[in-house]
């Protein structure tokens, strides 16, 4: 799937929007996200402009296992003993941003339910 000339985490990918990038492979890129809910968020985005991980499940298992992947890696770099991934499918979920993403909160004690 090529990227979305429109879209701000594509735009990421490409290198013409800046972002605190904190791991990169062929399939993911992750960064820091700019309103931080956590001590710790960063979003872990596919390299392929997908609209939401609904559809992405629908598409690449590899793909979706370098997200959980990268997830680790990156707790483990920050040295997280816990941590919460988080996927909003559609905007009644508060996904803000069509690319699919997934966030990676940690670095406090996180409650359950979330808001």
């Amino acid at each position: 799937m090529p990227l979305d000339a429109e879209c701000l985490f594509c735009k990421i990918i490409e290198g013409n929007i800046p972002a605190d990038i904190v791991y990169r492979d062929e399939n993911v890129v992750a960064f820091r996200d700019i309103s931080p809910k956590a001590p710790t968020h960063v979003l872990i985005i596919p390299t392929v402009h997908v609209e939401n991980v609904a559809e992405l499940a629908k598409m690449s298992s590899v793909i979706t296992a370098s997200l959980f992947s990268a997830a680790k890696e990156i707790a483990d770099s920050e040295g997280l003993d816990g941590y919460r991934t988080v996927f909003n499918t559609g905007a009644s979920a508060g996904q803000s941003v069509f690319h699919a993403h997934m966030h990676l909160l940690g670095g406090r004690p996180l409650t359950w339910p979330p808001g």
